[in-house]
């Protein structure tokens, strides 16, 4: 039986290239380098990869890869020629596909990657399924092979997956335990906040199902100020403007003129809100407790799964427990959610657990 260090040179050594020769993994998507989820997950499974041994190929519709075919993208009016994918994931041992065939944002696209990568090495890592969106639960289960292997990023998917006959394995989102820290007064006079101003920072972008109703209302009920870091996306921004037209506490929308980072929004922040109705997994639930701040959270499926793990979050809809907590702070609530992430979603186990998929897959030939 191979023991994982067997399955970690296996995976940065494949067996059937010649003796010295790295191996290339082909991260192919909509877009890629971007500050969504899936991007901010696939740059970390890049890093994981490059410690195994691999090289990174980048291929998507947009953002700044290595290879860019536009028709690639969300909504593109037409998918890239099946040659321009085939050469684009020539260099390629192991495609790793990032949600292209996961969800049908652009369904001619995914069939194409598909039919291409039919019968060679490749992960599909799920961040979304179809049915999990409202507007799309009418569509087909992702496609399947032989060759792959399939990865989501909460076992509530896994499930799903399950139960339309495609077996798959969760490997969570990871995180840095000891992100940068960046100086909160600095951040907070960046903002024009005085240093009493109670500030409750959403890290998301704006759409339905993030509920910024529900952000605004907390806000409010604590006396802060609401901030949303993200856009408006998918035509969501009449009802953006609406909301925040009607808002009954202080708001704030984007980064500021001095385009403040992730760390320094975090250290701002006194409070982080995540009152989405539905995340594939919602980064900031995890962030909120490496940069160590209380995190108000909504009803979202998989929140429970996580909070299965044993963090102490509140309720975004119930404000009394919170304003209890922001009158009286308590570090020890802030420093257990810190040690819970840092024991089970920690991104220097990440190539590890990626090396146990590798070793599942059939040895890439060239």
């Amino acid at each position: 039986m191979s023991t994982l260090a067997d399955r970690q040179q296996d995976a940065a050594n494949p067996r059937g290239l010649q003796c010295g020769a790295v191996p290339t993994a082909a991260l192919l998507s909509f877009r890629l380098g971007g500050n969504d989820g899936v991007s901010i997950e696939a740059a970390k499974w890049a890093g994981a990869l490059q410690h195994l041994g691999w090289d990174i190929l980048t291929v998507a519709g947009a953002g700044p890869v290595d290879v860019r075919l536009e028709g690639l993208g969300i909504g593109a009016p037409s998918p890239p020629t099946r040659q321009e994918l085939v050469d684009a994931l020539a260099p390629a041992d192991l495609v790793v596909i990032e949600n292209l065939c996961s969800l049908p944002l652009n369904p001619p696209a995914s069939a194409l990657a598909a039919a291409v990568c039919a019968g060679r090495p490749a992960v599909l890592h799920h961040h979304d399924l179809p049915w999990q969106r409202p507007n799309l639960a009418h569509m087909p289960p992702p496609p399947d092979d032989p060759s792959w292997a399939h990865v989501t990023i909460n076992h509530l998917s896994r499930r799903e997956l399950a139960g339309r006959g495609i077996a798959a394995r969760t490997i969570y989102n990871s995180f840095d335990p000891n992100p940068p820290v960046a100086d909160r007064s600095r951040a907070r006079s960046a903002l024009g906040l005085e240093p009493d101003v109670r500030l409750l920072l959403q890290p998301t972008r704006a759409l339905p199902r993030k509920n910024v109703a529900g952000g605004l209302n907390l806000a409010t009920a604590v006396g802060g100020t609401y901030w949303l870091l993200g856009p408006a996306e998918d035509g969501y921004g009449p009802e953006l403007d609406r909301l925040v037209a009607g808002a009954r506490c202080p708001v704030l929308l984007g980064a500021g003129t001095a385009r403040l980072g992730i760390a320094e929004a975090y250290a701002a922040c006194d409070v982080v809100l995540l009152p989405s109705t539905w995340e594939g997994f919602g980064n900031p639930a995890l962030e909120s407790a490496t940069y160590r701040r209380p995190l108000a959270v909504g009803p979202y499926p998989v929140a429970r799964e996580l909070a299965a793990f044993g963090f102490r979050w509140f309720d975004s809809a119930v404000p009394a427990p919170l304003e209890t907590w922001l009158g009286h702070p308590d570090d020890a609530l802030l420093e257990h959610n810190h040690r819970v992430a840092a024991t089970y979603f920690n991104m220097a186990d990440l190539p590890a657990r990626l090396a146990d998929v590798l070793a599942t897959l059939p040895t890439p030939s060239r």
